[in-house]
């Protein structure tokens, strides 16, 4: 008998949306960022996303609860962004310990609605449910979202010979980062706004596991430059690719468009680096092996 920590997550996920994903009004399925809905609007496609943060796993027991709230609603913020659009209603559901306080879950409603109105999303409702003792606390964001039918953009549209970039810095989100990240709204809005975005995603998982994710879905290989990788302060080139939870956009543009972009780019964005790390290449070539990211249910 196989266990999930045979097959890992990504594996587990191939086989259960096996199958899945098949009605007439599902632009885009299973496999991306968020789902895509055509609702039948001339002009936007709805987005639907389902996200949670687990205690122990995502945040330890003693972290403000104000961040975890935060964390919580920017994660599902961040894979609106990564599909060009922005969110709308957003639905909690909270599972917590009967010895949990209140005034912790007080605050965690507090980070939750602060990270909601920053991007214009309004909480709209939920669930609450208590849990046995000592398991831990579980908090569930479903959210829906608008994208410009023009504008969305998806995974699996990358094609050979196009740059790989990435916003901002990589690596050393156990200091904290991953706490306190702002998503890439603003910045995905303008680039998918003036510039022909081929595919996009978050980094969630880190470089090393999403990279392949991204190409793989394009049906493309990838070679990255590593000493291009731009690493935060105190990360050498393993942490930039494998620690996960960088929340920075990973993108790829036709070549031809790469310069003008980047002087636009500081122009706009001043203070946020864009790092042109690599290409996509033709499916199978390219260096498959970038090291470990993140990846559930592996130890």
């Amino acid at each position: 008998m196989n266990y999930l920590k045979d097959i890992g997550e990504d594996a587990l996920i191939k086989k259960l949306i096996k199958g899945l994903g098949k009605g007439e009004d599902l632009v885009v399925g299973p496999g991306d960022d968020c789902a895509v809905i055509d609702v039948g609007d001339a002009l936007r496609y709805q987005l639907l996303k389902t996200d949670c943060v687990v205690e122990g796993v995502h945040y330890l027991p003693e972290t403000s609860a104000h961040k975890v709230g935060w964390k919580a609603i920017a994660r599902v913020i961040s894979d609106f962004a990564a599909m060009g659009g922005e969110p709308s209603q957003l639905l909690v559901t909270l599972v917590m310990p009967e010895n949990q306080a209140v005034e912790y879950v007080e605050q965690l409603y507090r980070g939750m609605e602060r990270c909601a109105a920053e991007f214009g999303a309004t909480i709209s409702g939920g669930e609450t449910s208590s849990l046995p003792a000592g398991s831990s606390a579980v908090i569930s964001i479903s959210g829906t979202g608008w994208v410009n039918k023009n504008q969305l953009v998806r995974r699996d549209e990358g094609r050979p010979n196009e740059v790989i970039l990435v916003t901002g810095k990589l690596g050393g989100s156990i200091l904290e980062k991953h706490l306190s990240f702002t998503p890439r709204m603003k910045e995905a809005r303008w680039l998918v706004e003036n510039y022909p975005i081929t595919s996009m995603m978050d980094l969630s998982d880190g470089v090393a596991k999403d990279l392949p994710r991204l190409a793989n879905s394009s049906g493309c290989g990838y070679f990255i430059n590593k000493e291009a990788v731009p690493c935060n302060m105190g990360c050498d080139i393993s942490a930039a690719l494998g620690d996960g939870e960088d929340y920075e956009l990973l993108f790829t543009v036709p070549a031809e468009v790469l310069e003008s972009l980047q002087e636009e780019w500081r122009g706009v964005f001043p203070t946020l680096r864009l790092t042109a790390i690599g290409e996509l290449t033709s499916e199978g070539a390219g260096a498959l092996s970038l090291g470990d990211g993140w990846e559930h249910f592996r130890s």
